[in-house]
């Protein structure tokens, strides 16, 4: 039974069950527990029943690379995290950290000798979805992915992840035995997270100049870890000298990577709510409508800005709004960086969503690169449409407003031009 669920980056210990999100979710129109799931492992699953994948089992690490390979994860995106935040924590202690493993679409938790691996996918009809995948060998060679329908909406749906199935990275302090000091606090973390917060219970490998952050810390004293400091957890760039890093598929837990991996997590969390939102809106509605004795296709105004609502906050995420400038370069210590850079897609003049800047802030070209994403694709017309129009608004400066003061004149039309040479479904009016 899961207790803490798919902790991906989560703690859930002392946070309130979100009843009321719950009890959303799973009634009509989205039934989450019994509504049919439609992402990458459901893909790899027909794949596996068919015989078109077949995945080899090794005793040191079970399924984990040829999942990797047939989900197309790259290796290089391991992060590792030490602090006990997973239903496995039994096998998690700084000597033998938590690895996950992520694309745009999915991301793989692995524990050392652990029972199961786990899986978080970005999924077109419920916003997210959990699966775990038994590390015991099948005899038939055909492995079965468990969806979680239960308990991992307890921490995985809240007021952080916006109502919807969706990801928490937080940041803790950590005693040497890898508990998390919950008194001393804990931070959520996105990219509007300040860089002395981040990565507490996490490895990090790479350089950071002066900035200083929470990761590699084994907290001693626990009535006041910020009075003890972090210094040797600063500019760290290799962890053998830590735990055994030849267990594992990499020797790095790349900083950049990290970023990475915070920025999309809630990007993908605001793609959850807005498609949510969009398809509880309608029904609600629809429900409307027919108690009131109203045309099928009667709009309503409130529906409608409920809708707007979730494509703005949408627009301004994507948009990096908010997000914390850094104080100088950074790197990471493995390939993430050049592989993640060149998967493209690239605009007529070789500019990429994906090319990093890495010296005052994540992107050279500040627009998620989650626009080329399976689950923004597939986003209910609504709210897709009022997203695509908000970004085409502020991109080409008819909105000038606070909230997107970060952008630049050359930022917005250099994006813009990215877009529409990549995006291949734009609406008419952004060709003009």
């Amino acid at each position: 039974m899961l207790r803490l669920t798919f902790a991906l980056l989560v703690v859930c210990a002392g946070a309130s069950p979100a009843v009321a999100q719950i009890d959303g979710l799973e009634r009509e129109p989205i039934n989450y527990k019994f509504a049919q799931a439609e992402n990458v492992v459901t893909a790899l699953q027909k794949r596996i029943n068919s015989g078109q994948a077949k995945l080899k089992h090794t005793d040191d690490h079970g399924y984990l690379s040829a999942i990797l390979k047939e989900l197309d994860v790259p290796r290089s995106s391991q992060v590792l995290v030490f602090s006990k935040t997973s239903f496995q924590r039994e096998r998690i202690t700084p000597k033998t950290p938590r690895a996950i493993y992520f694309n745009d679409d999915v991301y793989v938790g692995f524990c050392l000798r652990g029972d199961v691996l786990e899986f978080s996918a970005a999924d077109t009809k419920l916003g997210t979805a959990f699966y775990t995948l038994d590390q015991e060998p099948t005899t038939d060679g055909k492995p079965e992915f468990i969806r979680q329908k239960d308990n991992c909406l307890t921490c995985h749906s809240s007021s952080t992840t916006g109502g919807a199935p969706g990801h928490v990275v937080r940041s803790v302090f950590t005693d040497r035995t890898g508990m998390p000091v919950l008194s001393a606090g804990t931070f959520r973390t996105d990219h509007t997270s300040p860089f002395k917060e981040r990565w507490g219970g996490w490895y990090v490998t790479g350089t950071h100049g002066k900035q200083t952050h929470m990761g590699n810390w084994l907290v001693e004293n626990k009535r006041d870890p910020e009075a003890e400091g972090n210094a040797t957890g600063q500019n760290v760039t290799e962890l053998k000298s830590r735990f055994t890093v030849a267990n594992y598929l990499t020797t790095h837990s790349d900083l950049v990577a990290l970023l990475v991996l915070e920025h999309q997590t809630q990007a993908h969390n605001r793609i959850a709510q807005a498609l949510i939102t969009n398809r509880q809106a309608l029904h609600y509605q629809a429900t409307l409508n027919k108690e009131l004795g109203e045309p099928a296709g009667h709009k309503w105004d409130s529906v409608g800005r409920r809708i707007e609502s979730a494509g703005d906050a949408l627009a301004k995420y994507l948009l990096f709004c908010g997000e914390v400038q850094l104080e100088g370069p950074v790197s990471g210590t493995s390939d993430f960086a050049k592989e993640f850079s060149a998967r493209g897609p690239f605009d007529k003049q070789g500019r990429s969503l994906r090319q990093f800047d890495l010296k005052t802030r994540l992107f050279k070209y500040p627009c998620s690169y989650l626009i080329y994403s399976k689950s923004f694709t597939a986003l209910p017309a609504e709210v897709k449409a009022h997203t695509l129009k908000r970004l085409h608004e502020v991109l080409t400066g008819k909105d000038t407003s606070p909230a997107f003061a970060h952008l630049s004149k050359a930022d917005r039309a250099a994006v813009l031009e990215i877009l529409r040479d990549t995006v291949p479904d734009l609406p008419a009016y952004w060709k003009k």
